[in-house]
């Protein structure tokens, strides 16, 4: 099995698309993710998964809170701008919640302080414990197969 195999097979799973944030020494620092998963209830913790590669890393290391914005359909622009892919540099309108950067206008915003991180494989996992959440009804921002989708209601 190879390294494009491997992705094509995971980008077969639907997910939502977040924009995790943190600020160290007053900048506030942001990459887009769709690894992020619900862990716990009691007590409420979450995990994202951060690339060795990614400059974010250090960030989640060093400031011990971040928060997670799961984006609606209406930010797609945002999805992309976190992920680096946007050509021009922009400044980037915050919602600040118990002093953590949020994107407004998102499904739900989780405000975490570390409660755990794990190195596995080239990612390291840290798991929040949300402090604070915020949720807005909207409609979601989905990934599938390496594109943007959008959700359409079904009738059974």
């Amino acid at each position: 099995m190879d390294d494009k195999a491997f992705r094509r097979a995971m980008g077969k799973f639907a997910t939502g698309v977040t924009v995790i944030t943190a600020c160290l020494q007053g900048e506030v620092h942001g990459m887009t993710a769709n690894a992020f998963v619900s862990v716990s209830l009691d007590p409420r913790l979450i995990l994202v998964s951060i690339s060795k590669n990614a400059k974010m890393l250090e960030t989640m290391k060093e400031s011990g809170t971040f928060a997670v914005s799961v984006l609606s359909q209406e930010q797609k622009e945002m999805s992309i701008y976190f992920a680096g892919q946007a050509k021009e540099r922009r400044e980037i309108e915050f919602t600040w919640v118990n002093d953590m950067p949020v994107l407004p206008h998102s499904l739900a915003a989780l405000v975490c302080d570390v409660y755990d991180a794990h190195v596995a494989g080239d990612h390291t996992l840290f798991i929040g414990k949300v402090n604070h959440i915020t949720t807005h009804e909207l409609e979601p921002l989905l990934f599938f197969g390496g594109n943007y989708r959008m959700l359409q209601a079904s009738s059974l």
